[in-house]
């Protein structure tokens, strides 16, 4: 928002107007809030602040899909940034295009990130190991439940072992009893998929347990940029799928690292969790389709959404115009592109998937090897 206004803000119909930008936490994420209060946040949003367009939230699943009769009673557009990763999302839209043609998502969402980003390289870190055995850990919410269900059955097929399948309730805050089992179960990949801050407290018990599994999945404790600092390097070895490139360095295209570089500099982090790209990139291709259209008018901005075609932080950005769900691929030229990274000494988030912006492998702890 602030790049925009700066260089003279968006362009409506020949006149330049600024974004504004109201800020209102759904809470949603937190443990015990019901959706029904996340939806309070959005009706406010709507009806007190007069919000034009809301981006962003609410980020748990299950209060994003009920926001969305919220959006569509009142006509309001709204690009899902962060979170959300339910298929049922997009698929919504494409059953009912009538009524919830107001909902886009620009983020990743968890069936592409299960069959064409984590299977594929889960099965390549069992060909660096020599292993195909899974012990899954999961939170008790429903994109995890629904994502390793997935790649249970998927690897099963494969001929994986599956040695486990915990799930654990949000705020959960001993991981010891599970892990004992892992460890018990022998070399393997200890496929985690939680987005509460408390799975650091998983990885720490992992790497006092000296379980011989590599943690790999969605896990929100691996994708802060003051992990490596939070745990004295306790997150070592540990990788996560971040949804989309940005999040971590890598030259997937030229707006990458200009983002990186900005977002450090601007907040005195680096990226943080999974959706900072995704989320900055929605406010360019929201002024993109309101320049296209030329006008506010909601139908106008919808059409000129579904025909966006740009490149971003995090590659070629366009929704498919039935379900207004992000085109992904594993080549940036080709659509939004995910970004696997692995925490390595001396502290460094390192790319290592997919190989068009990998910028290194994936390093294995000693008692694995």
């Amino acid at each position: 928002m602030e790049e925009i206004n700066a260089s003279g803000g968006v362009k409506v119909g020949g006149v330049r107007r600024p974004f504004e930008v109201v800020v209102m936490d759904t809470r949603d994420l937190e443990p015990g809030v019901p959706v029904s209060e996340a939806l309070l946040v959005v009706e406010k949003l709507i009806l007190e602040k007069k919000a034009d367009f809301i981006i962003g939230g609410p980020v748990r699943s299950e209060a994003a899909l009920a926001a969305m009769d919220l959006l569509a009673r009142y006509k309001k557009i709204s690009i899902v940034t962060t979170g959300v990763l339910t298929p049922k999302y997009h698929k919504r839209v494409a059953e009912n295009y009538k009524k919830y043609k107001y909902c886009f998502r620009i983020s990743n969402e968890a069936a592409n990130m299960v069959k064409n980003e984590m299977v594929p390289f889960i099965e390549q870190l069992g060909q660096k190991t020599g292993i195909k055995r899974l012990f899954i850990m999961a939170q008790d919410v429903a994109h995890a439940r629904a994502g390793t269900g997935i790649i249970k059955k998927i690897m099963e097929k494969k001929g994986w072992e599956i040695a486990g399948y915990e799930i654990y309730p949000t705020g959960t805050t001993d991981y010891s009893q599970g892990l004992l089992k892992a460890k018990k179960a022998g070399k393997g990949v200890l496929l985690v998929w939680m987005d509460m801050p408390e799975s650091t407290i998983l990885l720490k018990q992992w790497r006092e347990l000296k379980v011989p599994m590599i943690p790999f999945g969605f896990i929100c404790a691996v994708e802060q940029p003051g992990s490596w600092k939070a745990t004295k390097g306790g997150v070592e070895y540990a990788m996560t799928d971040v949804c989309n490139a940005g999040n971590a360095p890598s030259k997937a295209t030229p707006w990458t690292m200009k983002f990186y570089n900005a977002y450090t500099k601007r907040w005195g982090v680096e990226p943080e969790g999974h959706g900072t790209s995704p989320s900055y990139m929605a406010v360019y291709v929201l002024k993109d389709a309101i320049e296209r259209a030329g006008t506010l008018k909601t139908d106008a901005v919808i059409k000129a959404l579904e025909s966006t075609d740009m490149m971003g932080v995090y590659g070629r950005i366009r929704f498919d115009p039935k379900s207004h769900q992000v085109i992904p691929a594993l080549d940036p030229q080709q659509g939004a592109v995910t970004s696997i990274f692995q925490w390595q000494s001396p502290g460094k988030r390192v790319v290592v998937y997919p190989p068009s912006i990998a910028v290194g492998e994936v390093k294995l702890p000693e008692w694995m090897m």
